[in-house]
């Protein structure tokens, strides 16, 4: 059929199975949004097209289908890189269509140009720009493939602006075929042998679970491999719900914020199994002394994660759906054998967790910020979708609130990215309309994208939002006071901004907690409100996130607290 570029576009959404694209239209795009006029293809206008990809962003990490964003050329493109970056740290599934000047302006420094190829190159899967509507199906059908497929990320798709006016005889490709892209979902079963030769050596045995068990959705297989191995479990920030936070062999989060047991436990473990892990450096400390008595398996659908931080004694390279289930077939025989082996040691670091719980002190006069993710996680049965901005309150969420189900915890924790937290949960709401979505974030955080809660209230998304306001930018002076003398170097941001009264103006209902009998009362009203709410909760400056790992630290050199 002939149709349009922009026409091509909505034609190859359809057969991608989108369902919604957020995003903010402009001069560039503007055949595009005429398209969508006519087509009715659901659109979520955002305030700000950083509020639109965290959004997509969001969206995609709650469904796990790829998030879709649309965005002008010059400002309207750059103000996606952020939310660019963000998912290219997480391998978050995103496809961000750019409109670019026309073919003949390109390189002539024309209004609204910037060569968002280029600048987006470093933080993308991939990307695109398409100067011919004849390529723009097969640019858009590979863009979808490579963000999906293998180790999730995402693609920008730049098109110049006469390729959407331009006419084409349309047919969306069926297939894909990209030289040197070669995904590996089935490894080597002699590695997987190897590995099981490992286990039947080990007697100090420790799981470590990342955010590659989500986006693989792969929590089923590891949870009867956990069972099945009798090994303890921890988790780092991206991998948290992928075992439920009350599971007998847990032991929480590792690394600078993590539990006792499970920093010690690694720094005793003499086989740790990586499963879908970074090794970031929030989660190794030092790096020279990670694990410094264990064999380390590293299992990742990406080669180029191996060895990248930490180096790996065995690599298991290939979709977890395939290694998990390989592995657990090996062990089903042995099961009973393994799990004597290493009864003593699970013993032992059960019992480190349950005599060293992350606690904190109780303030009969103040709303402690650790009480407040607590109530929600008790109010809630730990089945609501939590979204975090950046900063504390995400650590105490990490700590605090009880999580059972995968994808249920949504935090930017590669690029710790500020102004996070609001759009995205509008996204995973959009996104799960039927599921309880509540935010935690920080006042700093939120004033970073507050302009997108007007779209709470323009689309009636129900999503609960709780601002920890302790007038500070809370982990930045933290590290003030505990590295830097104290010295509160403009992080103080105490102002007249009143967050009821901006919600109200938004059209949103507002809340407000300043004492700790007022907390559970205003809780559970804003819980049972049918449409969004902004929860302002009045908690301390001076609380710390405990315990803590100083940077350049040992896992084993915590500051604890409580």
């Amino acid at each position: 059929m002939i149709i349009t570029g922009a026409e091509a576009i909505i034609e190859s959404l359809k057969n991608e199975n989108v369902d919604v694209v957020f995003g903010y239209p402009g001069g560039a795009v503007l055949t595009l949004y005429d398209a969508l006029y006519t087509s009715n293809f659901r659109h979520i206008l955002t305030k700000h097209e950083q509020g639109a990809v965290h959004a997509a962003d969001g969206y995609a990490r709650a469904t796990g289908k790829v998030g879709v964003v649309i965005a002008t050329s010059g400002p309207g493109a750059t103000n996606l890189v952020t939310g660019i970056a963000t998912a290219y740290m997480d391998s978050i599934p995103l496809v961000a269509i750019t409109g670019q000047v026309s073919v003949p302006l390109i390189g002539r420094d024309s209004f609204q140009e910037a060569d968002i190829r280029g600048i987006t190159t470093p933080i993308t899967k991939h990307n695109y720009l398409v100067k011919k509507v004849e390529d723009l199906p097969g640019a858009l059908k590979e863009a979808f493939y490579i963000a999906r497929t293998g180790r999730p990320g995402p693609v920008v798709v730049d098109i110049a602006k006469d390729v959407f006016a331009a006419s084409i005889d349309y047919q969306y490709p069926t297939e894909v075929k990209l030289r040197g892209y070669r995904p590996i979902y089935e490894g080597n079963m002699e590695t997987i042998n190897q590995v099981f030769a490992e286990l039947k050596l080990a007697r100090k045995p420790l799981i470590f679970v990342g955010g590659g068990v989500n986006l693989s959705d792969s929590s089923e297989a590891l949870r009867e491999f956990v069972e099945q191995t009798g090994f303890p479990v921890i988790s780092s920030l991206m991998g948290l719900g992928c075992i439920p936070f009350d599971h007998p062999q847990y032991l929480g989060m590792v690394g600078m914020h993590g539990t006792y047991a499970a920093n010690v436990a690694t720094t005793e473990c003499d086989l740790l199994l990586g499963i879908g892990v970074r090794f970031d450096d929030r989660v190794t400390g030092l790096l020279s002394d990670f694990a410094p008595k264990a064999k380390i398996i590293h299992f990742d659908i990406d080669p180029a994660e191996i060895n990248k931080n930490v180096l790996a004694h065995l690599r298991v390279i290939g979709d977890l759906k395939w290694s998990i289930p390989a592995l657990l077939h090996r062990v089903n025989d042995v099961s009973e054998v393994l799990k004597e082996q290493v009864h003593s040691w699970t013993e032992q670091v059960v019992r480190w967790y349950q005599e060293n719980p992350v606690t904190y002190p109780q303030e009969a006069d103040l709303v402690m910020p650790q009480t407040v993710v607590e109530k929600i996680s008790r109010l809630t049965q730990g089945d609501a979708v939590i979204v975090t901005d950046v900063g504390q309150h995400q650590m105490w969420t990490a700590q605090f609130y009880g999580f059972t189900n995968p994808r249920s915890f949504l935090t930017s924790g590669g690029l710790g990215t500020m102004g996070y937290g609001l759009p995205a949960a509008l996204g995973a709401q959009c996104g799960l309309p039927d599921r309880a979505v509540i935010l935690f974030v920080g006042d700093g955080g939120f004033m970073m994208n507050c302009q997108e809660l007007a779209i709470a209230a323009d689309y009636n998304f129900p999503v609960k939002v709780l601002i920890l306001n302790n007038q500070t930018l809370g982990m930045v002076a933290q590290w003030q006071r505990m590295f830097y003398g104290g010295r509160y170097s403009h992080t103080n941001i105490k102002g007249h901004t009143d967050f009821v009264k901006l919600a109200e103006a938004m059209g949103v209902k507002g809340l407000r907690v300043t004492k700790p009998e007022e907390l559970g009362t205003v809780l559970e009203e804003a819980l049972a409100t049918p449409g969004p709410v902004v929860v302002d909760i009045r908690t301390p400056e001076m609380v710390d996130v405990l315990p803590m790992v100083p940077a350049g630290a040992r896992l084993d050199q915590m500051i604890m607290g409580g």
